[in-house]
């Protein structure tokens, strides 16, 4: 558990994973837990504590030990065993007497909730407001909850440089975790798809590894399709550094199976790459076909392929998909959602007599 600054506003316990420092993706309550008190509130967080189980631990006891100093609690809400943490985590906020405003998170959450649709209804019930970061989850969880909020994962564009592609190279990049459910595996079956056409096409896929085998798949993948030196590995890299990573590509590729509305992409859209990504999950409420990216099946490396060579062969579109790429990025901008922020904190607040 941390703490920041204390201020005259209420203060706000953020609940969720804060593991960058140690590797792990940075997510939303992590940036909330820098810009919040950069705009005078008080803020506490849990948890950054390595292990799944440690970290369900300091949740709850920092949602008892620390009660009388905080008024509000945000919770993040994922699928699977995260589901499980959500719902002891703010069954113990009840017994604590405290508001909580629950975000939800991942495209495998609406499949998770049509298998426990009573826990689903209860769990989102129970909490003062509900948020989602994408049109996605609002459509597809309106059934557990009526009255949720759209609040979309905000970027620091600033951090973002915009190079408009009008004639992109063959220079492609893949930024996601390599997990399965990303279909990581895909990536190479492209390349080597293009490679007769554009003999110095290259794609640098950019990661962590979690553990569940896909990097070695992938890496197999490559040497088995005789591209292995067109495909490099950089691992892991800060969020920090990520912009200058997607500024060395002109393409941005995104194969997954399963997805809502993800970061990487609108970190791709923010820097003007062209993007090619399968249209599942959210990904089409996030974008929209031959506007701002192309849209091709799952699991479907020529469809995804022949959408690289579009781009590569047909400027105007390229430039157009670059352009309005950014155009929609900048309505995630931090300037834009903070106050969107701050304003439902207030109003749980107000409700609450805080």
């Amino acid at each position: 558990m941390t703490v920041a600054r204390a201020c005259a506003r209420p203060s706000v316990l953020l609940i969720g994973n804060f593991l960058s420092a140690s590797g792990g993706s940075r997510g939303v309550c992590e940036e909330l837990a820098i810009r919040l008190p950069e705009a005078d509130w008080s803020v506490l967080t849990t948890s950054r504590k390595p292990g799944r189980l440690r970290r369900l631990l300091d949740m709850v006891a920092t949602a008892l030990t620390q009660r009388h100093n905080y008024d509000i609690a945000q919770v993040d809400v994922y699928s699977g065993p995260a589901f499980v943490w959500a719902e002891i985590v703010c069954w113990t906020l009840r017994r604590a007497g405290k508001p909580y405003i629950l975000t939800l998170h991942g495209g495998n959450l609406p499949a998770f909730a049509r298998r426990w649709r009573g826990r689903a209804r209860r769990l989102l019930a129970s909490a003062a407001i509900v948020t989602t970061p994408s049109a996605y989850l609002l459509e597809q969880m309106r059934e557990y909850r009526q009255d949720m909020h759209l609040l979309p994962n905000p970027l620091d564009l600033s951090a973002y440089t915009f190079h408009l592609r009008q004639q992109p190279q063959p220079s492609l990049v893949w930024l996601r975790a390599f997990h399965e459910v990303y279909n990581p595996s895909m990536a190479p079956n492209v390349i080597a798809l293009l490679v007769k056409d554009f003999p110095d096409v290259h794609l640098t896929m950019v990661g962590p590894d979690k553990g569940d085998g896909s990097l070695q798949r992938t890496r197999q993948a490559a040497s088995e399709l005789g591209v292995a030196a067109r495909i490099s590995f950089p691992g892991g890299v800060s969020k920090a550094d990520v912009p200058t990573w997607l500024g060395r590509g002109d393409i941005f590729l995104n194969t997954t199976n399963v997805d809502n509305t993800p970061i990487s992409v609108m970190e791709a859209m923010a820097c003007g790459l062209c993007v090619v990504s399968t249209n599942v999950g959210g990904i089409p409420y996030l974008l929209e076909h031959e506007h701002d990216a192309v849209l091709v099946p799952p699991d479907d490396p020529e469809a995804m392929a022949a959408a690289v060579r579009r781009i590569l062969t047909e400027p105007d579109l390229a430039e157009h998909l670059s352009r309005n790429a950014r155009q929609e990025a900048e309505q995630f901008d931090w300037a834009v959602v903070l106050p969107r922020w701050e304003e439902l904190f207030q109003c749980v607040a107000a409700r609450q007599g805080v």
